[in-house]
């Protein structure tokens, strides 16, 4: 290949990138609603199982941050997950998450039953998801976002994938550039910098 050619191919991919950041920054422009699932999004997807059956989670305190940033800034969160944990309801009570949607069997539903009552459009919501389970919420919602290590049809579904891991800043990251999206995280970062 030619070192025109080249040129020409490199040019082409950086503007293909450019185009789909301004897509995801218009869409994250418009979130008025932004859920998350948990495992593999909120934690690092692993499940450690204690002696008497208990499962354990860790969250990043990163990504909790993140997310009382957007809802200090009038988004509201939600999290979505297709298992049950008393953690996970802990973890929500903790960062005064009102909308935690636990042992949900088809997400779809659930999310599009939450957004009609809180009456968002499905333009204005946003997901973070990463596994193939995810997807139907995911194609549906204005804004999609995956962690770093999602499953690559989820990757190719999300129109803003992470640097950053599950479990280990990746929700911080989405929220930061929802923020940012919306030009609200100076504001929101403005009262630690001080």
């Amino acid at each position: 290949m030619s070192g025109a050619a080249s040129e020409a191919q490199e040019r082409a991919k950086r503007d293909a990138q450019e185009r789909a950041k301004r897509d995801a920054q218009e869409r994250a422009k418009r979130v008025r609603l932004m859920l998350f699932d948990v495992d593999g999004v909120l934690t690092d997807g692993k499940l450690w199982y204690g002696p008497a059956g208990e499962v354990f989670k860790a969250f990043h305190v990163l990504d909790g941050h993140g997310i009382k940033l957007l809802m200090q800034t009038g988004t509201a969160v939600a999290l979505l997950s297709g298992r049950h944990s008393e953690a996970v309801t802990a973890r929500a009570a903790e960062l005064g998450i009102a909308h935690v949607l636990q042992g949900i069997d088809n997400k779809k539903t659930a999310f599009e039953s939450l957004a009609a009552q809180l009456g968002v459009p499905a333009a204005e919501t946003g997901f973070m998801g990463d596994e193939v389970l995810d997807l139907p919420v995911l194609r549906r919602c204005g804004f999609a976002c995956a962690p770093a290590q999602a499953h690559e049809l989820v990757r190719a579904s999300a129109h803003y994938v992470t640097r950053a891991a599950a479990g280990d800043g990746a929700a911080r990251e989405a929220c930061e550039f929802v923020l940012r999206s919306q030009g609200r995280l100076e504001a929101a970062l403005a009262p630690y910098l001080a």
